[in-house]
């Protein structure tokens, strides 16, 4: 029997302007789910998981929560109130029965995502504050967990902490997610939001995308029939119903309730359309790195500074057509190789050349290219005027946007009003109106939909020039790139041929790339001791755990089946109300149970 849901929505409808972003959403999250949340940018994931986490009232429509649950929700862009450290914020996350074990938990967690307790918030970078506020989620023991694209500015060792994490979760999982291998390593369930209705796949994202042409082929076949039907009924309806003195009424009933359904029917979202405007291809040597070393002054907290060499002696020749993916820690040097490639930055040692007639472009995953004030029309035609230019052809700025999936009314919006997708795909479509034969980019995939990823995938596959970028983002980089440079665990910068995996293959034994062990039973803080013989006791209890787990379990199963009858409130709803509560402290204790 289905377990009573955590939380669910019944007829949810939310609405901007006069535009409904969903309408009448019926969706439960159950315990043990463990779903992900698909469908374009703009197309109201975010708003639906933050109706879900309470945060956007609705327009109509019930939410219902279990009463006791507790739910964690991960913002796209953290919020830290008045905390002042990464410390102070985690703490707060803290659960009020979390126990005197509490922060050495907090320790633990913020210890495997290399985060300092003492570093004031207001100092962190994208990573470090996608990965607080990981922390402050994981250690508030929910009962649901709601993530916003939790793996944006995360690093390769650090996403692939979070999957063991959440491999060991034991609570109901909501995920948003560009990122399709993260996707496929932890949810179970598919929800697809499309065009304001939610719908359902039992089954993990890894048969998202052959079931979501079905639907569409589906919606296509029944649109060619309803057209059909609409013209036949329209040709009786022009030479039937004059003939005849009375009308059959209920047929021209069906045929107007035919015409609205028509003209209702919301179209299928169209696709990135999309080039690079070309230049000529100049030599075939983009670039060429000897010995090639950087090093930096890091200041301590004595006052003395400290030499850190984030590129030791790296030699490699960039040539025309390649593709190039680096990859790394956060705050490995990525970044400054790029711009060390640009010419932005002069190395500390060795040689760079870079070849005759190089263009290049860059895309910034800060884009600090976006002036927040302008708006996308502004950006686009920086001469002035209402048109751009792509390989030598004119076109009306409007109708670009909207070959990057722009409402024509956004070109005149402030970019500031834009989503962190919409900015990166306008940054894509100001950056492709330049000739380049050299794309340099910095994170292009963070907040992008997975179909502008397939788009982007496929420009940078028919891109005549050459593609160096940065990028976490494991199925991205092997559908694009053909050979990796690799920021590897021992201080070395090397280059591999192929992509991700290809990497993961051929790099260096015992990498400190491995990722932490799963913090989920966080050990208490202190020297480790040598392990000892149980005492008389503690083996009595040992012995005693298997029968008292097997008899709590199967008086949560009873509960359980008793709070599914849906009879059950109506008949007796202080007896319900006694039932949920006594429901939550069995799964409390049950848990404690297994923990010990």
């Amino acid at each position: 029997m289905a377990l009573p849901p955590l939380l669910a929505l019944r007829g949810a409808t939310v609405t901007f302007g006069a535009k409904p972003i969903f309408n009448e959403i019926d969706l439960a999250i159950s315990p043990g789910e463990r779903a992900c949340l698909v469908g374009r940018n703009g197309s109201g994931k975010s708003t639906l998981l933050k109706v879900l986490a309470g945060e956007v009232d609705l327009d109509a429509g019930e939410r219902f929560v279990q009463p006791g649950t507790r739910m964690a929700y991960l913002r796209q862009d953290p919020d830290f109130g008045t905390a002042k450290t990464v410390g102070d914020y985690a703490l707060a996350g803290l659960p009020p029965d979390a126990g005197p074990e509490g922060p050495a938990t907090v320790e633990a967690v913020l210890a495997a995502l290399t985060l300092d307790p003492a570093k004031p918030v207001a100092g962190l970078s994208g990573g470090e504050a996608r990965r607080a506020d990981m922390a402050r989620a994981l250690v508030s023991r929910p009962d649901i967990l709601l993530l916003d694209e939790p793996t944006n500015h995360l690093d390769l060792p650090t996403i692939a902490w979070l999957e063991a994490e959440l491999a060991g979760f034991r609570g109901a999982m909501l995920v948003i997610s560009h990122d399709r291998a993260f996707l496929k390593a932890v949810a179970r369930r598919t929800l697809w939001l499309d065009r304001g209705f939610v719908r359902r796949l039992d089954k993990g994202y890894e048969a998202f995308e052959e079931w979501s042409e079905q639907v569409i082929a589906t919606e296509e076949q029944q649109a060619r029939k309803d057209a059909a039907k609409l013209k036949e009924e329209m040709r009786w309806l022009r030479e039937g119903i004059s003939a005849r003195r009375r009308r059959n009424m209920g047929r021209v009933r069906a045929l107007y309730d035919l015409r609205e359904k028509m003209s209702e029917r919301l179209k299928v979202a169209g696709t990135v359309k999309a080039d690079i405007a070309a230049t000529e291809s100049g030599g075939t040597m983009v670039a060429e790195a000897e010995h090639l070393r950087y090093e930096i002054d890091q200041p301590q907290a004595d006052g003395s500074t400290r030499t850190r060499v984030l590129i030791p002696d790296f030699n490699f020749r960039l040539v025309r057509g390649a593709r190039v993916g680096l990859i790394g820690p956060n705050g490995a040097g990525k970044t400054t190789l790029l711009k060390i490639l640009l010419g932005q930055l002069r190395p500390t040692g060795g040689k760079i050349r870079i070849g005759f007639g190089i263009e290049p472009v860059y895309f910034d995953q800060k884009r600090e290219q976006l002036d927040p004030d302008d708006t996308p029309w502004k950006i686009l035609c920086e001469g002035g005027g209402d048109q751009v230019i792509i390989n030598g052809r004119p076109k009306h700025v409007v109708g670009y946007l909207q070959d990057f999936l722009f409402a024509p009314e956004q070109a005149h919006s402030p970019i500031r009003s834009l989503s962190g997708g919409e900015k990166n795909r306008l940054l894509l479509a100001k950056l492709f109106l330049r000739p380049a034969n050299l794309l340099v980019l910095d994170e292009p995939t963070n907040d992008l939909d997975l179909e502008t990823l397939d788009l982007l995938e496929e420009v940078l596959a028919d891109y005549p020039g050459t593609v160096v970028l940065v990028s976490h983002d494991r199925d991205f980089l092997d559908r694009t790139v053909t050979a990796t440079i690799a920021f590897d665990s021992d201080g070395e910068v090397r280059a591999y041929a192929g992509g991700y995996t290809d990497w993961l293959s051929q790099r260096p034994d015992a990498p400190a790339e491995k990722p932490p062990k799963p913090t989920a039973k966080a050990p208490a803080s202190g020297p480790k001791t040598p392990a000892t013989k149980l005492s008389y006791k503690d083996q009595r209890e040992r012995d005693q755990l298997p029968t008292q787990i097997e008899a709590g379990t199967l008086a949560l199963e009873k509960l359980e089946q008793k709070l599914a009858d849906a009879s059950f409130y109506s008949k007796d709803p202080k007896g319900f109300a006694e039932a949920t509560v006594k429901l939550e402290t069995l799964r409390s204790e049950l848990a404690t149970l297994e923990d010990r």
